[in-house]
């Protein structure tokens, strides 16, 4: 997984498809901010591609821009398209497949109550 830590340029109004090129049979990152309250990451997922099983210590909001992703939650799956959003709680199990090529924002939610 390719990795930018470039940060966005303030003030200007970027398109999400210009500020990462998907990698073919791969997954692409790119944080676009990250202070101590969390963060926000852009992913592009080939078809296939997806974040395997794993927890987090805080909860996550996957908001989908592009494609199909299958999104696993303690066992249960959920398909979310564009303009949808999925709520990764804390300490639960999860993980993202896309279906075909996708692209998302991840947001990490590090204090505070998410509920």
């Amino acid at each position: 997984m390719s990795s930018n830590l470039t940060a966005l340029p303030a003030g200007e109004a970027c398109a999400l498809e210009t500020l990462i090129a998907p990698t073919p049979g791969g997954i692409a990152s790119r944080i676009l901010a990250k202070k101590g309250g969390g963060s926000v990451t852009l992913f592009a997922f080939d078809a296939g591609q997806g974040l395997t099983e794993h927890t987090s210590p805080f909860d996550a909001l996957v908001l989908v821009l592009a494609g199909s992703l299958g999104v696993t939650i303690a066992g249960a799956r959920v398909e979310a398209t564009p303009s949808t959003i999925v709520r990764l709680p804390a300490g639960v199990p999860h993980a993202v497949e896309a279906r075909q090529p996708a692209r998302m924002l991840l947001v990490m939610l590090r204090h505070g109550d998410a509920a």
